[in-house]
């Protein structure tokens, strides 16, 4: 049987699950979590990715963790070639919008309802302009690295039966 993947990177669309999958993940397996959004101050602009990408360094050089989250451009060279996992969470658009508007409502949730026409715009173009520049700088960083594709919640949970920890 092969040894289970210690560094996994979770991709995909905003409403997917990353964070979810992140710490139920996390909780399975006992690796630390690396939430990029909760990394990445709302503040920030451009000049800050510096800042970031030391902060990126540090979180992910242990042995053991999951990474949530895209920032493919900037991220991509310090995650992806030390990934032994790469899962992408390919959720319908409706789904990820769905989740995308419910999780506004929910108390304590870090995201707001003002930004959530933009992340619903950002939901529904995904798969035309994000996903191919992700995917691009996946081959380019983490060609090696395997991948998986979880479409649904039957795959999820088939996949999190055989993350846990040994």
């Amino acid at each position: 049987m092969a040894e289970p993947a210690r560094r996994i990177v979770l991709l995909g669309c905003a409403g997917a699950g990353k964070t979810t999958l992140a710490r139920r993940l996390g909780e399975g397996t006992g690796a630390p979590v690396i939430c990029l959004d909760a990394i990445w101050r709302p503040d920030w602009g451009s000049e800050d990715v510096g800042r970031f990408r030391a902060l990126l360094v540090e979180a992910h050089a242990g042995d053991a963790w999951v990474s949530d989250g895209n920032f493919a451009l900037a991220t991509f060279d310090i995650r992806l070639p030390r990934a032994d996992l790469i899962v992408w969470l390919d959720r319908p658009r409706l789904f990820c919008a769905w989740r995308a508007i419910a999780r506004v409502f929910r108390p304590g949730e870090a995201h707001r309802l003002g930004d959530l026409g933009k992340v619903l715009r950002f939901i529904w173009s995904f798969d035309r302009i994000n996903r191919p520049r992700i995917e691009a700088a996946r081959l380019e960083h983490g060609a090696d690295a395997p991948v998986d594709h979880l479409r649904n919640d039957r795959e999820i949970e088939a996949f999190l039966s055989t993350a846990k920890r040994h």
